[in-house]
């Protein structure tokens, strides 16, 4: 049985849209996954990155393609009413339901479509308040060990070499992105592929900097 690690954040659409995919990319496989909320943004600052939502021109490009992904395939998606937002009370209300372990998908899956669905405003404190009614966490979602654990799931990706959401780990390997899913699942299947291509293109040398 493979092991697989989701780091995701609930501010990402691709990150929700591989959530909900996930399920069918496995089938046939005999995996188990845990799932781990991770903030996004402190990726984007370690590796001195903007978010797609912040900049002019791709912002606009990834709501539509999100929603063309959606249609694509199938899924619900309606965009928040206001995009980006603060998504440190969802990550810890998560993090709150599974502490001390991970969120259970039951979990993610609840959060992730308060955001992605209905197209409604994500960080609406009364919105909170009934999700957190609902989810009835464990701990208090401010408590300092929540807190913690986001820290921990954040510093862990980094770590990991993760520079974005969603990404899938698995054998010391990292899938990024919706469009991953495809081939996470050929290596599931044990595509001789990954036995080359994979380890060759980390040998390629940079051949110019911009500072």
């Amino acid at each position: 049985m493979k092991h697989i690690t989701f780091y995701l954040d609930f501010i990402s659409p691709y990150a929700y849209l591989a959530f909900e995919q996930l399920p069918e990319a496995l089938m046939g496989h005999s995996t188990s996954v845990t799932y781990k909320p991770v903030l996004f943004g402190a990726l984007l600052k370690h590796h001195g990155q903007l978010g797609p939502a912040e900049i002019a021109g791709k912002r606009e490009w990834t709501y539509r393609q999100v929603l063309w992904l959606a249609h694509q395939h199938g899924l619900t998606l309606q965009l928040p009413a206001s995009h980006p937002f603060n998504p440190l009370a969802l990550l810890r209300l998560a993090l709150a339901c599974g502490a001390p372990e991970q969120p259970n998908r039951y979990v993610c899956e609840t959060v992730f479509r308060h955001v992605w669905q209905g197209g409604l405003e994500a960080a609406d404190p009364v919105r909170l308040q009934v999700l957190t009614q609902q989810l009835k966490p464990a701990h208090l979602p401010d408590s300092d060990e929540v807190k913690a654990r986001l820290k921990a799931n954040t510093a862990e990706a980094i770590a990991q070499g993760v520079f974005g959401v969603p990404t899938f780990e698995v054998d010391g390997k990292l899938f990024w992105g919706f469009d991953a899913l495809p081939m996470l699942q050929a290596y599931l299947a044990g595509d001789a592929w990954f036995e080359g291509a994979w380890y060759a293109a980390a040998a390629i040398a940079p051949g110019v900097r911009r500072t």
